[in-house]
């Protein structure tokens, strides 16, 4: 266990619900807490670096998450690759601006350079001036340290450690869970675009607040008085899915039919439930809302302990609905949601400012709204290695 984690007491997380108390405020203020949990809580499954839009083909894109450089390379078959943003030769940073691939990626302190799958593929005077070349100088040993990765509903997602299960079985309860609204490939159809397709913000709080924030539906009347007038508190229902994730799902969404908005729709989602949305956290930091006519995914990047950024970016079904003839109903999409978020940070930021009195103890849970935001409070302090406990699914079939 991390020196960070020890003497820090979660025990009371995972009691019932309706004694429990929830992480305490170091978990949200603490940079050696963020550490920790980098290497005990994002390492071991699948988190999202990136989003797929930011590197084309011959490119490559640097980034950091939670303090460790990674670059993305994608090489001109599409492949995209992650690694360790780091010269294998001295440890310089290799990348650090966005940049094309023509041949090869260069480090600007000796020059050592390597191809887009990683490859040393040159080294200038290694054996001496005009000497390229060194008798014993294997450099098939010292390509860039790749990182296990997968694109997914145009985000790019890694796996640290290396062990966690294959993506496509990480993923596949919440596949199964869609089908039904979707189709077997359904989530194939989606399409990004340009316009109406992306935002982002930075809210000054801790990454686990919007998904806290984000797994409920308690605060609807009061933060989205707008949203509750037609998707209101008494519809919603809760979903905790094991492992992979929770939130909460709307029986009454019809965000399309109050802004006059007519997009292409998943065309095996039954007529009867067209009204029906489902926003899942995706642990640890993407968050997924499905409507009958689009996908927003939510991309969570922990800038420090008290400072967050958010990309969101939408998702259409099919190609037809990335033409200029779906422009405005895709604008107003957008338009709507920045709504919606916008009024999230005042929430969020909120409670991060709390987090900073001596009086708070975690906080308590309400035993019929909070169940989603308990189980993300589970999920934690189990990853963290404190206190662990089985997660099943609950409340989670499909209305």
């Amino acid at each position: 266990m991390s020196a960070a984690l020890k003497g820090l007491d979660v025990s009371r997380v995972h009691e019932d619900i309706r004694a429990a108390r929830g992480l305490p405020s170091e978990c949200y203020t603490s940079e050696d807490i963020a550490i920790a949990e980098r290497d005990g809580l994002f390492a071991n499954t699948w988190t999202c670096v990136g989003v797929s839009g930011d590197v084309p083909n011959r490119h490559a894109f640097p980034t950091t998450f939670m303090g460790l450089p990674l670059v993305l390379v994608r090489d001109g078959e599409g492949q995209l690759r992650v690694f360790h943003n780091v010269c294998r030769h001295r440890g310089y940073r290799l990348v650090a601006e966005p940049c094309a691939v023509k041949v090869a990626l260069r480090c600007p302190y000796h020059s050592w350079a390597y191809g887009s799958d990683g490859t040393l593929i040159r080294t200038p005077h290694v054996g001496g001036p005009g000497k390229h070349e060194l008798e014993g100088f294997d450099r098939s040993k010292l390509g860039l340290h790749q990182i296990r990765s997968q694109e997914w509903l145009g985000l790019v997602f890694v796996n640290l450690s290396g062990d966690a299960l294959p993506f496509d079985i990480h993923i596949a309860p919440l596949l199964d869970r869609w089908e039904p609204y979707v189709g077997a490939n359904g989530l194939d159809a989606l399409r990004p675009v340009e316009t109406g397709g992306q935002m982002e913000m930075t809210v000054e709080s801790n990454w686990k607040l919007p998904v806290e924030n984000y797994c409920e539906s308690y605060h609807l009347p009061w933060i989205h008085p707008g949203l509750n007038s037609y998707s209101k508190l008494e519809d919603h229902y809760h979903i905790m899915h094991g492992e992979l994730g929770a939130g909460q799902g709307s029986l009454a969404f019809n965000f399309a039919s109050k802004e006059g908005i007519a997009l292409p729709q998943f065309e095996a989602w039954p007529k009867e439930k067209r009204n029906i949305a489902e926003y899942i956290a995706v642990y640890p930091n993407v968050l997924l809302g499905l409507q009958v006519d689009h996908l927003f995914a939510v991309w969570l990047q922990p800038l420090c302990a008290s400072r967050t950024r958010e990309v969101i970016q939408l998702l259409y079904i099919g190609d037809d609905a990335t033409t200029e003839h779906y422009e405005e109903a895709r604008v107003k999409t957008l338009e709507g949601w920045r709504e919606v978020f916008a009024e999230d940070v005042d929430a969020v930021e909120g409670m991060q400012l709390g987090r900073s009195s001596t009086a708070f103890d975690g906080g308590a849970f309400s035993p019929v709204m909070d169940n989603p935001t308990h189980h993300f409070h589970r999920w934690v302090a189990s990853r963290l290695g404190c206190n662990s406990t089985a997660l099943h699914n609950e409340d989670a079939s499909l209305p």
